[in-house]
Parts: structure tokens; C-alpha cells; sequence
């Protein structure tokens, strides 16, 4: 129920026994959307977006006002009892960390009155952690590409994985760029995973490497459509239907192969998502789980964990920099 102040103005509502404030405040600078749009957009798709939530650690990101958006892991102690969480060490902060589980309507709300726009749920669940469930494929255009760039490579993507006799769904990521994941069967390993993403990214860029790269470090990208090899084990990626902290709020949404080539991302909101005919809604329409060609894991375990070579890289040339400016001095 809608609760009015003394000025007449809307100061928020109940869902689902969860109390929603502020509903008609901009949600950041330039966002041109209110935290109510926000609201009613997730409660309106939450039968779509719940099931890639369910049961994975998540992560958000919120937009709280006057600061900038920030990704959040731990959930706060002020949340509900309700909000179920499950605890992983983190070697990165040396600390324990309390992620959500979201997997019902009333915590979705409770997220979407914290002001969390964007929701990132790990590829496993949290009973299931040592079992993959996708492979994935991020492509990351330059900086001064347009979404054909992208399409293009993703093509040169889907090239790949046939030739590997594995079948691909495509998305949106809401931003510039699209995922391909391939749903997998039990039984690979997480190195198992990390390696085939790795080989199939090497195989996309030897059929054309004038569209894609996979060079870690940026400045050796080339203007080149980014081929990431490296969303595998606990990582984390955008949910299909969760909105991105970007003006208008466009939002990460499956697509066919078909309308890939004809589809404008920005056109995918808050606002538009809604009546758009999802092509995943029917599970007919996704492939069935796969099992991981042999050669392919065979292949990536020959190539060098982009993270880690890139950072050896780094480190060789802040030393040859280094050194040609003691030579010339």
C-alpha cells in the first residue's frame, strides 16, 4: 500500500511484505529511470531473472545517492533474516564473505529497494560449487567499436564451436559486448572448463584474427573485438535480464542467433525488456547440456592462463622501460 506525506508526494509502497522507499528519486546521475522503474521492472520479469539467480552466490551493484556505483559481495548486517546467505573465504581480503542466495520475489525487492542494479551470479551453485554448468565466452569490442564488431566476432565464435561439435546460446550484456554460453553435463572439471574456454578462444582468433584478439592487456588489443578466456571456475557474470548502471538502464537479454545481427542493445531497457519475446523462455529452444570435446581440453591446457601471462608481461616491461631509462641517462 502507497503511503502519502503531508505534501501529497509518494513516499513508498509494500510488496510482498517488503517496504519500498524513495521510489520516485532518479536512481544516479543521468540515469534518466527512478528507483520505482527499477521496481517494477524486476517484480515484472523476476519469473525470468530468478531461475539464473537461484542458489549462486550473488553479487550487485548499487547505486546509492551522491556516491558512485559499487559492487557489493557481503551482504549487509542490516539485512533481513529472510535473505539467505552462504559464507566462502576470501583470500583477497583475508575474510570470510556472506553472499545471497536470491531466489524469491520477496529478496529480489528487498535488493531492488537497496538499490541494486545489477545482479552477478557465479556460473556454479553454492551446493554445487566443483560442478560447471556453462562455458562462457565474453566479448569485449574496443572502445570506438560499434555492435557490428562485436556481432562479427561472435559469428567467428559460433564458427568455432561447431567446428568442436558444441552449440552456443547468445545474450546481450546490457553494455557493448555479448556472452556466448554453452550449457555443459556433468563431469568436467573446472581446469577442464578454464582450458576449452581458453582453446576456443584461440581457435576464434586464428579463423580471423582482423576481428579478434585474445591479448589480455589492452593496449595490444589493436582495435580488435576481445575474445575473454578467462570466465570459468567461481566466476562471476551479468544474469540474462538484470539491468546495467548505464543511462536509460539497458538490460542484458538473450537474443537469437537470427536477430543477432540486427539487434540495438541500447534499445533493450527497463522499460522495453518487459514485452519483448524472450527466445530462452521456451527450454526447448536451449541446447542440451554438453560434454567437452577431449582434444579441445587437451589443447587449452597448452595455452598460458591470460591473467598470469599477462602479468609476467607487465612485469618484463616495466623492467625493459627501466632500464632503457637508465641507458639514457
Amino acid at each position: 500500500m502507497a503511503r502519502t506525506g503531508s505534501g501529497g508526494r509518494d513516499e513508498g509502497e509494500e510488496r510482498d511484505g517488503v517496504a519500498l522507499t524513495n521510489l520516485d528519486q532518479e536512481l544516479f546521475a543521468g540515469a534518466g529511470v527512478t528507483k520505482r522503474e527499477l521496481v517494477d521492472y524486476l517484480d515484472a520479469v523476476a519469473p525470468r531473472l530468478l531461475p539464473a539467480l537461484a542458489g549462486r552466490p550473488l553479487s550487485v551493484v548499487r547505486a546509492l545517492r551522491g556516491q558512485k556505483p559499487f559492487m557489493q559481495k557481503n551482504v549487509p548486517k542490516y539485512a533481513p533474516e529472510w535473505v539467505r546467505t552462504v559464507s566462502f573465504w576470501a583470500e583477497s581480503s583475508h575474510r570470510e564473505v556472506a553472499y545471497a542466495l536470491c531466489d524469491d520475489r520477496r529478496t529480489l525487492l528487498w535488493f531492488a529497494n537497496q538499490r541494486a542494479i545489477e545482479y552477478h551470479p557465479t556460473l556454479v551453485r553454492a551446493a554445487s560449487m566443483a560442478t560447471p554448468e556453462h562455458l562462457v565466452l565474453d566479448l569485449d569490442p574496443p572502445e570506438d567499436a560499434g555492435f557490428d564488431a562485436v556481432v562479427a566476432a561472435a559469428h567467428l565464435v559460433r564458427r568455432a564451436l561447431d567446428d568442436a561439435g558444441l552449440v552456443g546460446v547468445v545474450k546481450t550484456t546490457g553494455a557493448k559486448g555479448v556472452h556466448i554460453l554453452v550449457p555443459l553435463a556433468p563431469g568436467p572439471t573446472h581446469e577442464d572448463v578454464a582450458g576449452a574456454t581458453r582453446a576456443l578462444a584461440a581457435r576464434t582468433e586464428r579463423l580471423d584474427p582482423a576481428i579478434a584478439t585474445t591479448a589480455f592487456i589492452r593496449a595490444d588489443r589493436g582495435g580488435k573485438v576481445f575474445v575473454d578466456p578467462t570466465r570459468a571456475g567461481g566466476s562471476t557474470v551479468v544474469a540474462v535480464h538484470s539491468p546495467r548502471v548505464r543511462p536509460g538502464l539497458p538490460v542484458s537479454f538473450p537474443v537469437s542467433w537470427d536477430e543477432l545481427d540486427t539487434v540495438v542493445p541500447s534499445e533493450i531497457t527497463v522499460r522495453t525488456a518487459p514485452d519483448r519475446p524472450d527466445p530462452w523462455a521456451d527450454p526447448g529452444a536451449r541446447p542440451a547440456p554438453q560434454e567437452l570435446p577431449e582434444d579441445l581440453v587437451a589443447e587449452g591446457r597448452t595455452i598460458p592462463v591470460a591473467r598470469v601471462q599477462a602479468m609476467h608481461e607487465g612485469k618484463r616491461r616495466k623492467r625493459a622501460a627501466a632500464k632503457a631509462e637508465e641507458d639514457g641517462d
